[in-house]
């Protein structure tokens, strides 16, 4: 089973800056693509804000281009995201996922965790 932490959220003031990090691990697994999803209202559907391939390659939704950076530290199976100049809309739920292979469960699968709170206020 692969897991994923998140931690880095906080309270903070807009124009301010969070730096949030994923550590992935499991028994057996290899990571590929991971990206950061962005859950602004419980009835709205997550997003995607940043995404970073094994090669490195990264993009990123507008509303966070030049803002925010991801980043990957593959020997320590994690994946980060700096956050810059915030705004309220920034506020949400914050989560990593990864896709990976599971060794255990023999395929690649989709793994998230479970979130890390952001909440920048004006």
């Amino acid at each position: 089973q692969v897991r994923l932490e998140e931690s880095g959220g906080g309270a903070v003031q807009a124009g301010e800056s969070l730096k949030l990090s994923c550590v992935v691990s499991g028994r057996s697994f290899r990571a590929t693509d991971m990206a950061w999803y962005h859950h602004r209202r419980p009835e709205q559907q997550r997003r995607a804000v940043a995404w970073i391939t094994v090669d490195g390659e990264t993009n990123y939704a507008n509303s966070v281009r030049g803002r925010f950076t991801i980043s990957r530290d593959d020997d320590k199976n994690m994946v980060f995201l700096q956050m810059g100049s915030l705004q309220p809309e920034d506020t949400g739920i914050y989560y990593c996922k990864v896709h990976a292979w599971d060794g255990d469960a023999g395929h690649y699968e989709d793994c998230w965790g479970l979130g890390t709170q952001v909440t920048v206020s004006s």
